[in-house]
């Protein structure tokens, strides 16, 4: 058997350069190994020059100078240097783009969408990677709507080493307009599949659109009965029109048992539980019955919800039990009722109509009950880039509700909720995130008659930072009430040193009263780390209560609503 050719290797080149040897020289890939023969090291070190060369002029680089140098230390292990002088850059001369087909008088925004996406400009540095990603990247905006059997028909990078100048010439056909036709759907086998047809947003003959087949993924995820979708739509660009649209499900058995541990600042550690039933009365009928057990609150609900109607409208009856204690004040709520929901792309709805029994323990007297039949409607919006790490955009949540006195009611009242969050982008690394919320109960008479649940305190991670939980509000012998009016609002500063990991500074500010012309704000102030995890955006803070002198550290997933 050969010897082996033990050796060690330095690559001695600028450090991006260095980097891609590393990964893709074959005589450092193989330097690791002890089974390479005399003869294999000999032919490695030969072919070297060639490779690096080859390599770095995937980086823009056509004329290195190399070398290679190979020494033996007295034990016979080799030492091998590979020497790097990358020389100029190639850089882009030109980039002529163009486009063949309807493109260019039917949908003239589609052109520009695709110019826009080629990310190489004049005088970018030139890169094999770089060059091949802006022509997927205008195909694909290309692709995107109308157009989905776009393909490339020419394309050219002429690069000439001694000037170090390339020339790119792209040439897109964009072929007809496709349109939409009905779902042809498989994998349907527990549940009936009118309930893929009546959560599908799409029309038949609508122009093709990647947004809306997306959606389309959605709506169908957002059900309980889907474990995966996949989508995939006609691309024959003989037959565009009414194209078929073939979706895939795997389904969910019908039963499922989950559960969890956890810990959140405010609330401490928590378990959770859930079970759901998919086919209650063999008619795909979801029941689920779901419990939570932390620090402060004990929760418990059971839900039975037909399957979706036409447009995705889904009805529901629910009911739950909350016991929290915080703050010196415990409230019982228990609430029970019926809903009408329906989840879209960007916008949810729901309306209800909900009985609420609270019990209200305190220090100051003794427990008062209140009771309430409430119509209420809810609304919420998603405008933002990302659904989990947004960074561009805004989210919007409104709810109103009323009461009257006398009817399963003790006091009559209207009550309102918004909250709202915009973030704007700052440079390539910055964001700037305002967030504010606003709540009123507006009735005659005092909150006494009103249930708790119903009412606002403020304080904690994801309110005035810097105060305890639910902390702010009418403070009465140590017992902190829920009040009639709530304001807060946020503003904060954050800085990506990398993708995943960033730094925050913010500043809140908020007040929970019963009397607006009695109102104390309570400001807030500090800095946190912020995190991109695999399961949401995990922030840690550090903030300072400015009115109680206080100190208290955070820790949340910052899952925007």
């Amino acid at each position: 058997m050969p010897a082996a050719a033990k050796y060690d290797i330095t690559i001695d080149a600028p450090r991006a350069m260095r980097k891609l040897l590393e990964k893709h020289l074959d005589l450092a890939r193989f330097a690791p190994r002890d089974d390479v023969t005399d003869d294999q090291f000999d032919f490695l070190v030969t072919a070297a020059p060639q490779q690096v060369r080859d390599l770095a002029a995937t980086d823009g680089y056509f004329s290195p100078i190399v070398r290679t140098d190979v020494r033996t230390a007295a034990e016979g292990k080799r030492a091998v240097t590979v020497y790097v002088e990358p020389g100029p850059r190639t850089i882009v001369s030109s980039v002529d783009l163009s486009f063949e087909g309807p493109v260019r008088t039917e949908e003239p925004a589609r052109e520009t969408a695709a110019r826009f996406a080629f990310s190489l400009r004049t005088g970018d540095p030139f890169t094999q990677a770089g060059w091949s990603d802006a022509k997927d990247a205008a195909l694909k905006a290309l692709q995107a709507r109308r157009y989905l059997g776009a393909k490339i028909v020419r394309s050219q990078a002429r690069i000439d080493p001694h000037t170090r100048q390339a020339a790119l010439t792209v040439a897109f056909a964009s072929g007809p307009t496709f349109t939409l036709g009905p779902l042809d759907v498989s994998g349907v086998q527990r549940y009936p599949g009118r309930i893929v047809t009546n959560v599908n947003p799409l029309g038949v003959g609508e122009i093709y659109d990647v947004e809306r087949i997306a959606e389309l993924q959605r709506q169908l995820q957002n059900t309980p009965y889907y474990a995966s979708v996949a989508i995939d739509v006609g691309s024959d660009t003989a037959k565009p029109n009414e194209t078929p649209i073939h979706v895939k499900v795997s389904e969910y058995p019908y039963n499922s048992v989950r559960g969890g541990v956890g810990y959140a600042t405010d609330t401490g550690a928590h378990v959770q539980g859930s079970y759901t039933y998919l086919d209650t009365f063999g008619a795909a009928w979801p029941l689920s019955v779901q419990g939570r057990l932390d620090q402060i609150q004990q929760y418990g609900q059971v839900q039975l919800s037909m399957p979706p109607g036409q447009r995705g409208w889904v009805n529901s009856a629910l009911a739950s039990y909350t016991n929290t204690q915080v703050s010196g004040t415990r409230i019982y709520s228990a609430r029970a009722g019926l809903q009408r929901a329906r989840t879209a792309q960007f916008i949810d709805y729901a309306y209800s109509l909900q009985y609420y029994a609270d019990r209200l323990d305190q220090n100051a007297s003794g427990p008062t009950t209140s009771h309430a039949l409430v119509p209420q409607w809810s609304w919420t919006r998603r405008n933002v880039d990302d659904p989990l790490f947004p960074r561009k955009g805004n989210l919007v949540h409104v709810e109103t509700g009323f009461a009257v006195k006398g009817i399963a009611t003790d006091q009559t009242f209207v009550r309102g909720y918004a909250r709202g969050e915009q973030y704007v982008p700052l440079f390539k690394r910055d964001l700037f995130l305002v967030r504010a919320e606003l709540g009123g109960v507006f009735t005659s008479g005092s909150s006494s008659g009103i249930p708790a649940s119903l009412l606002f305190r403020a304080g904690g991670s994801n309110s005035v930072r810097g105060y305890g939980f639910q902390s702010i509000g009418n403070n009465v012998d140590g017992s902190v009430l829920p009040t009639k009016y709530l304001v807060t609002a946020t503003a904060e500063y954050q800085h990506w040193f990398t993708h995943d990991w960033g730094a925050a500074a913010f500043y809140d500010i908020g007040t929970a009263t019963d009397t607006w012309g009695e109102r104390v704000f309570y400001p807030g102030a500090g800095i946190g780390v912020r995190w991109r995890s695999p399961v949401g955006p995990i922030n840690v803070d550090l903030a300072y209560g400015m009115r109680n002198h206080s100190v208290r550290p955070y820790l949340t997933l910052g899952i925007a609503f």
